[in-house]
């Protein structure tokens, strides 16, 4: 089923379509898009288009009932990286990949009903757990049993709605190609992703579904690519990238590269998007340092968090976040921002309140999945189903969530070479050269760079933070900002109209703080129609456990759609 562009010639791929043919196809259902003259036509559009009578049938129930789907799988770049057979895994394990270009497919899933639906959306799904790297894959199989009423089945909720599904598969942080080089680097699954976007639009007359209506859906590193993607719509900065891979509506190389496409998106859907990487450490400790002890942070190198590096690295990063917060001029500031999460939590109490649920009153249980803890931070008054929320002791809010789940160690993102860290714990590996594993990305990890060899820190580059990052030799900064959605957000780019964001409650895979950013960004970006954001009540770091308040959403917003 899969179809191996990299190998076709470019005389064959001229011989796909004719020249008024495939390009003047790109605009879907009434989006505008820039078209190269039909009697021009680049060989790298002409291999990817797409075949409609290459499918497999699946068969599937959707609420006990049997649903037909063609299913189609294809490469959806014209110079796919061909990867080593040997992957790592997010667990620390290894993986062997059957196709080589599975970081760079994607699987795309039509219920037979709507293969002449020019107009259904397409409901794009990532994965990227951690921002690790992802071979495509979808849950669509035969004989597979999808509930659509159930509020933690998201396929099923998108197939009984006649959406198009299509799972991608992108590269990212341990990627490894075939000749040895780390090829997943940032911003690999933001390129991939825009990759995956073009190929629809290119082909949107040719393949069901609107790709002018795009829900794009991720959770947690997903949910930051999710969030990155649909930030940077139509962004020029990326066009160098995705005309190396062989990307959809790119012409030219390097800085001469243009576009007669479009990769942005309609809906984003992000669950607990680990975004800004780049001042996501600082967030975290500006946040939790003030709580953090032996009980709720974990030893590095046999060093407990009392005793060893952790703690001044800690409060070293949480000073230096006010800042950064405060030159953004989002509206929320370092003074303004706990009260602003007192306000959104909140929100969420009460609206769970009113919908019958059981909210402890102060000195009862908080039970969740992981722990049932003592309330002391939250006061309520009245009963039933008209109580409100009287005081929330921000404090001790974040004292009880670090409590539910122990806290990441110090350094929570960049933390190779750092702290006695010696392993690739967090994102450290999705930036740098492609001939190093790994390169710090943050100026406290830079700066405090303990391993010689690793081609990162002042000691294998002579250069302190600052110096390096304002080299024009290496592409650390600009790494940085692709895959930031907050760099793209209130710029030229085209964003994302519809937004859904969602951070649980009582997760702490990074802070309440960098969500709240992310969400100010959104609301002021004037290319923005709506966002909802919420921290769903006693929700741990997960995602698609709303579905039907989500979904019904989605309706609504595609029902807005021209």
């Amino acid at each position: 089923m899969q179809l191996n562009f990299k190998r076709r010639t470019l005389a064959s791929a001229l011989a796909l379509i004719s020249s008024a043919g495939l390009l003047a196809a790109c605009g879907g259902d009434g989006g505008s898009v820039v078209e190269t003259p039909p009697a021009v036509v680049d060989a790298e559009d002409a291999a990817l288009k797409f075949d409609a009578g290459k499918y497999t049938t699946v068969m599937v129930t959707v609420d006990g009932a049997p649903m037909k789907l063609r299913q189609y799988r294809v490469v959806y770049v014209a110079k796919p990286i061909k990867m080593a057979a040997t992957q790592a895994t997010l667990g620390g394990g290894t993986t062997t990949m059957a196709d080589p270009y599975a970081y760079q497919s994607m699987i795309v899933s039509v219920p037979e009903a709507s293969v002449d639906d020019q107009k259904t959306a397409l409901y794009m799904a990532v994965n990227n757990s951690g921002w690790w790297t992802s071979a495509v894959a979808t849950t669509i199989s035969e004989g597979k049993a999808f509930v659509s009423t159930s509020d933690t089945d998201n396929i099923g909720a998108a197939l009984k709605a006649g959406y198009v599904v299509v799972n991608v598969g992108t590269r990212s942080r341990g990627a490894r190609a075939e000749d040895g080089s780390w090829a997943g680097k940032a911003p690999s699954p933001v390129v991939d992703t825009k990759a995956a976007i073009r190929y629809m639009r290119l082909n949107d007359s040719l393949m069901p579904g609107s790709a002018e209506r795009i829900v794009l859906n991720g959770t947690s590193g997903g949910g930051g690519l999710t969030s990155a993607v649909a930030a940077s719509g139509n962004s020029a900065d990326y066009l160098p990238y995705l005309a190396d891979i062989g990307a959809a509506g790119v012409t030219g190389a390097g800085d001469a590269a243009a576009s007669t496409l479009k990769d942005d998106v309609y809906m984003a859907v992000a669950y607990c998007p680990i975004n800004n990487l780049g001042n996501a450490d600082a967030g975290y400790e500006w946040q939790y340092s003030a709580v953090r002890s032996d009980a709720n942070t974990g030893a590095l190198g046999g060093v407990a968090f009392s005793a060893g590096a952790q703690r001044a690295a800690s409060s070293a990063l949480a000073a230096s976040f006010p800042v950064y917060l405060d030159s953004l001029n989002l509206g929320v500031t370092a003074a303004s921002m706990a009260d602003t999460i007192k306000t959104r939590l909140t929100e969420e109490i009460e609206r769970q309140i009113a919908k019958g649920t059981a909210v402890p009153q102060l000195g009862g249980n908080f039970v969740t999945a992981r722990k049932t803890l003592v309330n002391d931070w939250l006061t309520l008054t009245g009963t039933g189903t008209s109580a409100k929320v009287a005081h929330i002791d921000y404090a001790k809010f974040i004292d009880y969530v670090a409590a539910n789940q122990a806290l990441k160690t110090v350094v929570a993102f960049d933390a190779a070479g750092v702290t006695g860290n010696p392993n690739i714990s967090g994102e450290t590996n999705l930036f740098g050269s492609a001939n190093y594993e790994y390169a710090n990305f943050t100026e406290w990890s830079w700066n405090n760079n303990q391993k010689v060899g690793d081609g990162s820190g002042k000691d294998d580059t002579g250069l302190d933070w600052a110096a390096y990052t304002a080299s024009s030799s290496n592409t650390l900064a600009r790494q940085i900002k692709l895959i930031n959605p907050v760099a793209y957000l209130n710029t030229a780019a085209d964003s994302a109209p519809y937004w859904y964001v969602r951070h649980g409650m009582v997760d702490r895979d990074t802070g309440f703080v960098m969500q709240e950013l992310l969400h100010q960004a959104i609301k002021k970006d004037t290319s923005v129609k709506e966002v909802s954001f919420k921290l769903p009540y006693l929700v741990g770091h997960s995602g698609n456990y709303d579905v039907q308040e989500a979904f019904a959403w989605i309706k609504s917003k595609l029902n807005a759609a021209p």
